[in-house]
């Protein structure tokens, strides 16, 4: 095989067991640090909070359970650009079904679309309308899970569209949609923005650089009407917080991703509280108890994905490539093609319309009242709703 090879090949999921009796030991031997009296969540995750998932990982939870699972799903690998990249195909038994390609982000994986891929694929089966079925792509990006590791620099965001919209050439897909969140958004945009006579709309639950990021003056909020003020003003507080408290992580992946690439790749404990901690911190809290508002199998599932292909620095590198990338800090290029934003309130950011509409074609805005950052696993129902209605309008 070359790294010119565009041949599809199946793909199943079949982990050595000795991968996984490696795993238990070293869940066994786990060498805990101490930590402060009283402090909660403030200085990271609590030490029995990540016993007890520790426990459960160890004594609980299926791994073959889960990887029968996935593996009802199509799955395939393919070389582009040098590099290969795994995907799920899921064909909807509606021939006149709309083809989507739907990406996760960091620390997510294929996993999060596990509620919303039946719905989404058969919604005849799940009480929807035929008419709003989809054929589903869901890639990983590369240098994430089975796509990964990726073998040389440069894979930023911008590199990974192209890649993707290859794929759904090689699919033979002339015409289809684009979903994403976290570094989906900025993928599945990017697609929408180079592939305007390709991609029909473009649906996000984040949309990057539409946040408040500079504190507002009196004459820009002057401008602006009551709710989108407040909006504005939320959206800026949020983003101070962010600086403050949350935005560590980030600025060591696109700093010195190797250097915690050790870590993570030798301990199972360490890669699981650098992405626990994140399903914590970024789900809403009313969908549950702190670090319970997603269900632990479907969490240790997708940290079983980092950890068994050992991406855990391979998939951080995306942040140093986009930070070092030569559009690093300028304006998001302006984006011909129709989109829809799904503002759920727990997202990271608040995200404002009148930024957003500066470089977006916005043609349709829908705020919850409930969800986080992971939508697909949080609310599917309410994903899903709205991934119809905006393909909906676009038929």
């Amino acid at each position: 095989m070359t790294s010119n090879d565009a041949t599809i090949r199946p793909f199943r999921i079949d982990v050595p067991e000795e991968e996984l009796d490696d795993l238990r030991r070293r869940l066994d031997r786990t060498r805990w640090p101490d930590e402060l009296p009283g402090v909660g969540w403030d200085y990271g995750v609590p030490v029995d909070h990540l016993r007890e998932l520790v426990r459960y990982w160890r004594h609980g939870y299926d791994w073959r359970a889960a990887e029968a699972r996935l593996n009802r799903w199509p799955q395939f690998l393919t070389t582009i650009d040098g590099t290969t990249v795994h995907f799920a195909h899921l064909r909807s038994p509606e021939p006149e079904a709309t083809p989507l390609i739907v990406t996760h982000g960091w620390p997510g994986s294929v996993v999060e679309f596990e509620r919303i891929a039946g719905p989404l694929t058969d919604p005849r089966a799940h009480g929807g309308d035929p008419k709003d079925a989809f054929h589903l792509v869901l890639p990983s990006i590369p240098g994430f899970g089975f796509s990964g590791p990726t073998r040389e620099p440069g894979w930023e965001y911008r590199r990974v569209a192209a890649a993707f919209g290859e794929l759904m050439r090689r699919l033979g897909y002339e015409r289809y949609g684009t979903q994403g969140g976290d570094w989906g958004s900025a993928i599945s945009r990017e697609l929408g923005r180079i592939r305007p006579d390709r991609v029909i709309g473009v649906h996000l639950n984040l949309i990057p650089g539409a946040a408040q990021s500079a504190e507002p003056t009196p004459q820009e909020l002057e401008a602006l009407s009551p709710p989108e003020r407040e909006r504005t003003l939320a959206s800026w507080a949020r983003m101070q917080e962010w600086n403050r408290d949350r935005q560590g992580y980030a600025d060591l992946q696109a700093t010195r991703p190797q250097t915690l690439a050790y870590a993570l790749t030798d301990s199972p404990v360490g890669q699981l509280a650098w992405i626990a901690e994140k399903f914590a911190e970024w789900t809403d809290p009313g969908d549950g108890p702190r670090g319970e508002a997603v269900d632990r199998d479907h969490l240790l599932t997708n940290v079983m994905l980092y950890w068994l292909t050992g991406t855990a620095g391979s998939s951080a590198r995306i942040y140093y490539e986009r930070a070092h990338a030569d559009y690093w800090g300028l304006p998001p290029e302006p984006s011909p093609t129709p989109t829809a934003y799904a503002a759920f309130p727990q997202e990271n950011f608040v995200v404002l319309r009148h930024i957003a509409e500066r470089s977006n074609t916005i043609v349709r805005w829908t705020e919850f009242d409930r969800g986080g950052h992971f939508a697909a696993l949080e609310q599917p129902d309410l994903l899903v709703g709205d991934i119809r209605a905006f393909f909906r309008e676009l038929r």
